[in-house]
């Protein structure tokens, strides 16, 4: 069941942060660029402004984030600490936010919740949720606007970067003359496009190639869905330590007889991850979120117990619906 969303209230969050001394922020486990960014966006700002901030995430950034200022103080494993204020971002759900949030919560008064999933659980005191942005920087961006905060070169650098990634270089339906608008304004105060797209767009290391050669074997197409099982034998074979499809189910999802792709990622602990993408007018967030995750219409994903047989009886019926819905409304 999705949530009513509020205006967000930015008035109370900015005097939060005006009275508080100590803040934590952090984004969900996992985190892709949009987290990152926006983690790191919204810190270095908080601390511009003369705040004591501390950045977390579980396991820290990946490898190709670090090039953003302040990756290094990202804390990887927050097990100490005391804050006036925890502000979550880009998060839809507690759980989400892994040993941090949870750790964050405990010892913290007052949280922010600050995010633009649609299926978000309005967890916290005070929200800062905007569905229609395509991305969690862009939200930084309008706050910071809100508490008249000039963006310094290393924060847009930050938020371009959550936009760039979360768009997919400006290409998903969620994109908005606002979010060209905001891009245009991070760059103009020193964010480096061709630099960011490069690093994060344009870059991948050759074990997500190797990775791909040995799950390719697995690929399905039947009924407009097209999936593939990960394993971690394939990623230990393929020298990654990390659980990932190395972007294989955004590739899957360009297939042009494709309406909906999902990759299957079989954990060591007796779970099944999901990584769902789908074409316009396909919304695979309704389904991520009966399977206890979340996400957007268009890029969604969730952890389901169970042998990766008994995950896939349950969820291809499920995506068979979603393609059934989509080609319906196309149709009328």
């Amino acid at each position: 069941m999705r949530m009513t969303m509020t205006e967000p209230n930015w008035i109370a969050a900015a005097e939060a942060v005006r009275q508080a001394q100590t803040i934590l922020v952090v984004t969900h486990i996992k985190p892709d660029g949009d987290a990152i960014g926006t983690l790191l966006g919204l810190a270095v700002a908080l601390r511009e402004m003369g705040k004591t901030v501390d950045a977390a995430v579980d396991g820290g950034p990946q490898e190709f984030l670090k090039f953003l200022a302040g990756s290094e103080t990202i804390i990887d494993d927050l097990d100490r600490g005391q804050w006036d204020v925890m502000i979550s971002v880009d998060a839809s759900d507690e759980e989400r936010t892994g040993k941090a949030g949870a750790y964050g919560r405990a010892h913290s008064p007052l949280v922010i919740n600050l995010d633009h999933h649609p299926t978000n659980t309005l967890f916290g005191s005070i929200h800062l949720i905007q569905a229609q942005a395509a991305s969690a920087a862009e939200v930084v961006v309008e706050w910071l606007e809100q508490m008249r905060h000039p963006l310094s070169a290393p924060v847009a650098t930050a938020l371009l970067t959550g936009v760039i990634t979360d768009t997919i270089g400006f290409r998903t339906s969620s994109v908005t003359p606002r979010t060209l608008e905001i891009a245009q304004r991070l760059m103009q105060a020193g964010a480096p496009l061709h630099e960011i797209v490069g690093r994060t767009l344009a870059t991948k290391p050759y074990g997500h190639i190797d990775l791909w050669k040995r799950v390719f074997p697995t690929v399905q197409l039947a009924d407009g869905i097209i999936s593939a099982i990960v394993t971690p034998d394939d990623i230990k074979a393929a020298g990654l330590t990390e659980s990932t499809d190395g972007g294989l189910v955004g590739i899957l999802i360009s297939v042009e007889e494709v309406a909906v792709a999902v990759v299957f990622k079989v954990q060591s602990d007796g779970t099944v991850e999901l990584s769902l993408r789908s074409k316009p007018a396909f919304d695979v967030s309704g389904m991520a979120l009966a399977l206890g995750g979340g996400g957007h219409k268009q890029a969604s994903g969730a952890t389901v117990s169970g042998t990766i047989d008994a995950v896939r009886e349950q969820v291809m019926p499920m995506l068979r619906s979603v393609v059934q819905q989509g080609r319906a409304a196309l149709a009328s």
